[in-house]
Order: C-alpha cells, then structure tokens, then sequence
C-alpha cells in the first residue's frame, strides 16, 4: 500500500532543550545560550524549548511586567545561531506583550536568515486548583489564543500547541486532518498532574494524530532570590506515531539532546494503520 498522505523527504533532526527556569530572566537567556551551544555538533534542523523559557513565576506575587517584545537585543544572539547553524530555534513560550492589558502565552520562532516570529499563543489557560500544588490562574495574566497553527520546517508539518493544550483533543484532531508529521508541546507541568496524565496524554495524542509528539519541559526544583520554590515534572518527552516513548529525561532538572525523527516511521504507521482514510465525523 503506498502512503496515504504526503511526507517529507527527509529525516528531521531535532534537538530537546529541558530547563529549570527561574525568574532572572539574564540566567535563563544564559541557558538557552549555553544549551545551544552544546547541541552545535548536533547539526540540529529544529531545537525545541520549553514553555516560559525566559521567565518562570515562581511567587504569585511575582509579576509578569517581565513581559518582552521581539525588539530586545538578546534575540540577534538567536538569529545569528540559527544563521550560522542553519536551524530553526522554537522558544516553547514567552510572556510576550500586546496593546492590551494583558500579555499573550506566545510560542517564538527563530528562522535562519529571518527574524523573530509569533507562530502560535496559547489557546487554553490553566486555571486551576490541583491538589498538592498552589491554585494557578494563567487567565489573570494573559488573553486566550485563538486559533490552531501549523509551521513547516524541511518539509515536515509541524502543529503547535503548549502545556495545558494538550488536554484537548480537537486541537490536535485539527492538526491530524491538516497532516501534521510531528506535534509540539512545549511545557511546564505541575507535579501531580504529571505523575498522572503526562505520559499518557502526549503518547494519545502521537497514536491519534500518526505524528511525533516533541515535548521540552521544564523540570525539577524552581527558586528564587526571596527562597520561594516551584517544581515542575520534567520529562521532556518524544514520542513516535506509534506511541512507543523514544526519548525520556527524567527529572533531573536541566538538560540536552538531539534525536532523529524517521520519515519511514511515520509511512510505516500510516500505511498499517491508514486512518486518514477511515475517518467519518
């Protein structure tokens, strides 16, 4: 049986960036940098960070007036990797500012020779109380996205999609009927919720959608300068669209390593499993 759907013609090379996140924002932006620089010998076409890359609250009363644009000066240092690499950088989210009152949870993408990009803002807020963590309220801080977004890097179609969105099966049922290769989630999740739901949701969401799940996550033991603590699960995941786990890493707070995603992986599981055309509703 040939393929149901178009591929890409290659393999993707992807790196996972894990972090622990705080709220010094010139100590994240000093991650990101050296994480960058240990996946340069990766050859990497894509590296993927996670959500609240530059910022992590970590108090309530921490505010988000830390909120950024696309014209500060630290993203020429992105551009020129993503040139001299000739990668593509996805900052999982940023807090980033509109002419509301409120920011937008926005994913960030860095293209070579081109400049920083919105490509999607969070479309489900995580508003919350889960017992054994403090109550969060995302929606106090930001406006809603609103729609689903797809990118294409090498030929290979990438839905976009952050943390709690992953709850929502239509979002990805949208990416599946548009023939998405490979899903992104960047995160932070609770602890508790990890435990629970993480690793069965993103697996869900590979075998459902016949894609790769890329996951980078925030992990471990978050501080700041006043002593107030935050943990996230980790577990940076890939997944392939068969729903086996190909990478997990751990929660051990911040790491790096780069995969390779198969384009015959993704014709394998389709053509065994053809549910593009077995679709009704």
């Amino acid at each position: 049986m040939k393929s149901l759907e178009p591929l890409p013609k290659r393999s993707l090379r992807v790196g996972v960036v894990q972090m622990t996140s705080g709220e010094d924002i010139s100590a994240n932006i000093k991650d990101v940098s050296n994480a960058l620089e240990s996946l340069r010998v990766e050859k990497c076409d894509l590296i993927c960070l996670p959500e609240n890359v530059f910022f992590l609250r970590i108090d309530k009363s921490s505010k988000t007036a830390d909120a950024m644009n696309l014209k500060e000066t630290f993203w020429q240092e992105f551009c020129n990797f993503a040139n001299q690499e000739k990668c593509s950088i996805l900052f999982g989210s940023v807090a980033l500012k509109r002419d509301k009152k409120k920011s937008t949870s926005a994913t960030i993408l860095v293209s070579p020779q081109k400049r920083p990009k919105v490509v999607y803002e969070k479309i489900h807020l995580f508003d919350v109380d889960v017992k054994g963590a403090p109550p969060v309220r995302e929606s106090l801080f930001f406006e809603y996205g609103k729609k689903p977004k797809l990118i294409k890097i090498n030929d290979w179609n990438i839905g976009l999609s952050i943390c709690y969105d992953v709850r929502f099966a239509e979002l990805y049922q949208a990416y599946a009927a548009k023939n998405a290769h490979l899903i992104l989630v960047p995160a932070a999740f609770l602890v508790p919720t990890g435990l629970a739901h993480w690793h069965v949701l993103l697996r869900a969401r590979a075998i459902e959608s016949q894609a790769f799940v890329v996951a980078a996550a925030q992990a471990g033991n978050h501080t700041n300068s006043q002593g107030a603590t935050r943990q996230t699960f980790g577990h940076s995941l890939v997944v392939g669209p068969w729903g086996e786990i190909k990478l997990d890493m751990g929660n051990s707070g911040a790491k790096v390593t780069a995969i390779t995603l198969d384009v015959a992986e993704l014709q394998k599981t389709r053509e065994q499993i053809p549910m593009a055309h077995h679709r009704r509703l």
